[in-house]
This record gives structure tokens, sequence and C-alpha cells, in this order.
């Protein structure tokens, strides 16, 4: 076997490695900012309220710059239409994130409503194929979190947006967490098999 050979098999275990960890990194990280989100739901959502009131503000400033480049009146009256949308959705957001956090919760809860009828519908729609009861189950569980936030709303408002949100990061960072170290043990048993095949 040549140098070069060697060499290069030597490097893409090292890069190999590199990802991994960067993967795992970034999924301890994602971990951390779950437990915190879930930790202090309330503060994450209105941080969650400002960003988005943010985003909208500066949706408005395009769509107003894109209006001076719109063919035809029409198409620059409709761009500063809703440049107005956004910019008052945006500042209302800011000025108030609170409202704004109750107004994403309902949001949420239409969501999850909607999702959950359809995934049920679907799941008696595909019934004989594997795995409708999963589908269903998925949709009840839309439904039940639906009715219990909306029962419980405007208090729920208060935690809702930033559990959830806290919810899905854990289950990110963790599944990042696990595909490095599955890849890891993956990389580790086919270099063992190289080495004794060599």
């Amino acid at each position: 076997m040549s140098t070069e050979t060697t060499s290069t098999q030597s490097t893409v275990p090292s890069q190999t490695g590199t990802s991994r960890r960067a993967v795992m990194a970034v999924g301890v990280v994602i971990v951390v900012l779950g437990v915190l989100a879930i930790l202090a739901p309330f503060v994450t959502g209105v941080a969650l309220s400002i960003l988005l009131g943010a985003l909208l503000v500066v949706g408005a400033l395009a769509h107003v710059a894109h209006a001076f480049h719109a063919g035809g009146w029409t198409g620059s009256l409709w761009q500063l239409a809703l440049a107005i949308l956004y910019a008052f959705a945006g500042i209302s957001l800011l000025a108030n994130p609170v409202l704004g956090l109750a107004t994403l919760t309902l949001l949420v809860i239409i969501y999850l409503a909607v999702a959950g009828i359809v995934e049920i519908v679907g799941g008696v729609l595909v019934r004989p194929n594997p795995g409708w009861g999963w589908t269903i189950l998925s949709g009840v569980i839309s439904l039940l979190l639906a009715a219990l936030l909306w029962g419980g709303f405007p208090s729920t408002a208060a935690w809702a947006i930033g559990l959830l949100v806290g919810i899905q990061l854990l289950a990110t960072g963790l599944l990042l967490v696990a595909y490095g170290y599955l890849d890891r043990r993956t990389t580790t048993a086919g270099g063992s098999a190289g080495a004794s095949t060599g």
C-alpha cells in the first residue's frame, strides 16, 4: 500500500470524527437551550414574540423597498399594503409582546386542532395500511393538547409557547447527540472490521 493511500485513509476518519464531534456539540447546546426554555417558558414565549415582531418589521421594510421596483402602480400599491400590514403586526408585537404571546398561543391551538382532525381523517382513510393506528393516536393527542390549551386560555399563554418550543429544542438536541454517538459507534465498528481484515 502506498504512502498516499495510507495518508488518505487516516485523514478521512479524522474529518469524520471532527464532523461527529461538531454535531454532538451543537446537539448539547440545543439541549441546554431546550432545558432553559422549559424552565422559563414565559420568558421564552415573550422573547419569541419580540423576535417575531422584529422579523415582521424587517419584512415591512423589504416590502416598501420592493414597492419602488414593482411593475406598475397596482404592484406598488399591493406591496405598500403588505408593508403596512407587516408593520402594524410587528409594531404591535414589539409594543406588547405579552398580548402577542396570547395571539401566538391561539394560532398554536388552531394549528393543533386542524392538524389533529387531518391526522385522524387520514388515519381512517388509510386504515388497511400499517401505521394507521399511530396516525390516529397522533391526531387524538393533538386534539387533546388543543383542548387543554383552549380550556385554560388565556392563562395557558404564559407557558404554552415556551414549553412547546423547549420540548422541540430538547428533542432536536437529543436527536443530534444520538446521531453523533451512533455515527461514532458505526465508524469505530467499521474501523475495527477493516483493521481485522487487514
